[in-house]
């Protein structure tokens, strides 16, 4: 259970990092408005609209990475050991 909870970590560690580090540059317009949660800017080039898809992406992959790991396989495997007899 060890392995499933460090996963679940390192998945939100490392894309919760990414997407805040992205989320700082096209999410953040001032520092003294909204940080991290702005509109993103209209007049975006092809890198910077592959970044905010990379931006959009690891914030579900820390969400949903964490609960994976978390919740989901421990279930799985409880449910695998109930119907099984082991």
């Amino acid at each position: 259970m060890a392995d499933e909870f460090m996963k679940g970590l390192g998945l939100l560690s490392g894309a919760g990092l990414v997407w805040m580090v992205l989320a700082g540059w096209y999410k953040t317009p001032s520092f003294a408005g909204g940080q991290l949660t702005s509109a993103v800017p209209d007049n975006l080039t092809m890198y910077d609209q592959l970044a905010v898809i990379l931006l959009e992406g690891m914030f579900w992959l820390a969400i949903f990475g964490a609960i994976l790991f978390w919740v989901g396989i421990p279930l799985g495997r409880e449910l695998y050991a109930k119907y099984n007899g082991e």
